[in-house]
């Protein structure tokens, strides 16, 4: 695994353009929102500087397990990097404060990747299940995680 199969797995969830009006996202291209990133125009946004978006931004800052990595890297262009971290840190078992530090490393370090892969897309699930646009964009998401344990089962 490596950062570019990755973005390859990951741009085919993100797609195009989008400015749902049921979505809190607001205006989108490739996960890349205007809220987050106000000096981008979001609409001409060209593949290549979403993707350096994503290295720099949701790729880099958690340095773990290839397989691990991958589901972090998903979540993070999904909800924020903040919100994957803490889900990560939950499924380690470690304080959820958002900052994946030398205590949450090492206690990563030190689980079987399965438990890891299977309890943060379990976090992941749940989080998205209490959002409250659930009904409106749940059953894409659930599909999201679908594939996300596949290539979970691919990388083990």
């Amino acid at each position: 695994m490596n950062f570019d199969i990755a973005f390859s797995r990951l741009i085919g969830n993100e797609g195009g353009y989008v400015n749902h009006p049921r979505d809190p996202g607001g205006e989108t291209k490739y996960g890349i929102r205007k809220g987050s990133y106000p000096d981008v125009d979001i609409a001409n946004l060209a593949i290549d500087g979403a993707k350096a978006i994503y290295l720099r931004d949701f790729w880099n800052p958690v340095s773990v397990d290839d397989a691990v990595r991958f589901q972090v890297f998903d979540a993070a262009v999904n909800h924020g990097i903040g919100t994957a971290i803490r889900m990560l840190q939950r499924a380690v078992g470690v304080a959820d404060d958002g900052h994946w530090g030398p205590v949450s490393a090492s206690k990563a370090e030190s689980m079987d990747r399965n438990d890891i892969l299977l309890r943060f897309l379990a976090e992941r699930l749940d989080f998205m299940r209490k959002l409250s646009t659930w009904r409106d964009f749940g059953a894409g998401w659930a599909g999201r995680i679908v594939e996300n344990l596949k290539y979970a089962s691919e990388d083990n």
